[in-house]
């Protein structure tokens, strides 16, 4: 995998190995920033949680505690013994309740076994009592560590690397649900435990101080009204000054008037919707506005990609301008990537610049287009090619409203999610390759792919947030998709946005493949898995179809990546090895499409 585009937060370099000085004031930071809270470090074996735990907690001023330890104390056994003698199902329900324990007792630093993290029940206990950082490291650094140790019953095997790989692929997007994520390199231990105290100390808040004559902390408060706000992931973009958070959960709607209320103390809001959205979901929205007393108008649009227009636009903005609506007044996006893409262009032009709030309703809109700040309309020469980079203050991504997505739009939406695996992350590909099904069925694995996906775009735009760089690894497969979208109108009905994206991440890996960057065996792993979930993966999938390789060329040829009149493509190195190549000869394109074609 590439470490450059990293999945959870990104790594905080560490401070300086020879300032005690500092290291003893970040060290204090952290502790009040904890607020009682213990460390809780999650990650493979060998990814070192024990010893460099130990040094974590000494720096804290803690306890440390080993889980493992912990289990094998209680149990008169070692752990290899455990799993021989009762299986793993037996070891991780006494893991379970070891942890429990071991966290309501008091504040640690706790190191956890390599598969506690990926027991539900654990994660939530390790949510309410503490901070959760992922100790992520390579293959080849934990296979170096774990093979000088007999004591790992899971490695008990023939080939245990063949082992270590199906283990990360399993569990590496489990693991992305911590709250932080630091890699763990070989070297000596301080600097990892500078680098985990430089992330935490970036990451965490500052305890809230009571105000004068407020009740005390140890004094119990009166019973909140209503059922409490449900659980979610929260994962941040990093953009200095600018930086935002994205909330994943189910049943996060209801809540969203508070949030917004606390993100822009008595500012007003204008709704931008589309007619299909407004049926299923206005007026949950409304109601949590109206709660928070946030006065708000509403602007419903037709749905559909025809509404990215400039007339469109211009209606909006009108409708926001003649509802008063201040600078200091927040636009919130209701829908889809098209009600997103225009809500936020408004909103960024609107009075030269105010806030918006995304609250995406589909799955393509959950992990890409509501993250990152890309506002844009079409034109008829191409696809978004006018717009403006404006980043949202908030996105609020409510799994539950994925209930009333019609499955093609859902199937659609998850071709943008198989992209992070292809970008630059083989394993989560792998994962999803193995649990579609999960995804597609609404369960535990959506949330979860959703959380990796918008954790893998949020490091990506945090390192490059106007697409200067490997920002532009994230067009993987849209520059043919964006062709093709261009050639049948927009129109949806013939070919969605991610259908279109689908067709393109299969020819982005058959011309990759035709140019010799990877091998046919990857190509047709791809195209496998997404005919396995129903996605279309050639040209003759597009109902009526009749373009021919001059159109399509003409229409790539206005894509944003063209510099200079040469063009820019993502291509493939293997799957999770993308890369850009510029320059591209027409010439090798054309033969491409024609291939493809059949003629």
């Amino acid at each position: 995998m590439n470490e450059m585009l990293d999945i959870g937060a990104p790594a905080i370099p560490p401070a300086p190995a020879d300032d005690p000085v500092n290291r003893a004031a970040v060290a204090a930071s952290v502790g009040r920033r904890l607020a009682g809270r213990s460390i809780v470090l999650v990650g493979m074996m060998g990814a070192g949680k024990t010893s460099i735990g130990r040094r974590l907690a000494a720096a804290l001023g803690l306890a440390f505690v080993d889980a493992d330890s912990e289990i094998e104390t209680a149990a008169g056994a070692a752990i290899s013994e455990i799993f021989a003698r009762h299986g793993e199902a037996y070891f991780r329900d006494g893991e379970r309740r070891v942890i429990s324990r071991i966290l309501i007792e008091k504040q640690i630093v706790l190191a956890t076994g390599g598969g506690a993290f990926m027991n539900a029940a654990t994660r939530e206990r390790i949510g309410e009592r503490g901070i959760s950082v992922w100790l992520k490291a390579d293959v080849a650094v934990l296979l170096q560590r774990v093979r000088k140790r007999a004591n790992r019953p899971l490695l008990q095997a023939q080939d245990p690397e063949q082992v270590l790989r199906q283990l990360t692929d399993e569990r590496y997007p489990v693991y992305a649900l911590a709250d932080f994520c630091v890699l763990s390199r070989d070297g000596p231990h301080h600097t990892m435990v500078d680098a985990i105290l430089d992330t935490l100390n970036e990451g965490l808040k500052e305890p809230e101080r009571p105000a004068p004559g407020a009740v005390r902390a140890d004094t119990k408060p009166a019973p909140a009204a209503g059922p409490p706000p449900p659980a979610s992931i929260s994962v941040p973009v990093e953009l200095d000054a600018r930086r935002y958070e994205i909330r994943i959960g189910a049943g996060l709607l209801g809540g969203a008037g508070a949030e917004i209320a606390r993100l822009a103390p008595d500012a007003a809001c204008a709704i931008v919707t589309d007619a299909n959205v407004a049926r299923h979901w206005l007026t949950p929205l409304e109601a949590s506005l109206d709660a928070a007393g946030i006065r708000y108008t509403k602007i419903i649009i037709d749905a559909g990609e025809s509404s990215k227009s400039w007339g469109v636009f211009a209606k909006v903005c009108d409708d926001i301008i003649a509802a008063r609506m201040e600078r200091g007044d927040l636009i919130v996006a209701l829908g889809g990537g098209v009600v997103g893409d225009l809500a936020g262009f408004a909103a960024a032009a609107i009075r030269r610049g105010m806030r918006f709030v995304q609250i995406p309703t589909t799955l393509l809109a959950q992990v890409d287009s509501s993250v990152g700040g890309k506002t844009a309309i079409n034109s008829a020469h191409g696809k978004n090619l006018i717009g403006a980079f404006h980043q949202p203050s908030l996105v609020i991504i409510d799994t539950a409203t994925l209930a009333t997505l019609p499955e093609r739009e859902f199937r659609a939406g998850y071709a943008e999610v198989a992209k992070y695996g292809l970008i630059n992350d083989g394993p989560f590909f792998t994962w999803l390759e193995r649990h579609w099904r999960e995804v597609f069925a609404r369960g535990p694995a959506l949330t979860q792919a959703i959380a990796v996906s918008c954790r893998a775009k949020a490091a990506i735009v945090a390192r490059d947030e106007t697409e200067q760089g490997d920002r532009a690894l994230l067009n993987l497969g849209h520059t043919f998709g964006h062709a093709l979208e261009t050639l049948t109108h927009f129109n949806s009905a013939r070919l969605a946005h991610g259908e279109g994206v689908a067709i393109g991440l299969a020819c982005a890996f058959r011309f990759s493949a035709r140019l010799g960057h990877c091998g046919g065996a990857d190509a047709a792993r791809v195209e496998a898995h997404l005919r396995a979930v129903g996605l279309a993966t050639r040209f003759r999938d597009i109902p009526g179809w009749n373009a021919g390789a001059d159109a399509i060329l003409e229409a790539m040829f206005q894509d944003k990546k063209v510099q200079r009149g040469e063009l820019t493509f993502i291509l493939a190195r293997g799957i999770g090895e993308s890369f850009i190549a510029k320059g591209v000869q027409a010439s090798a394109v054309e033969a491409f499409l024609r291939e493809e074609l059949g003629y």
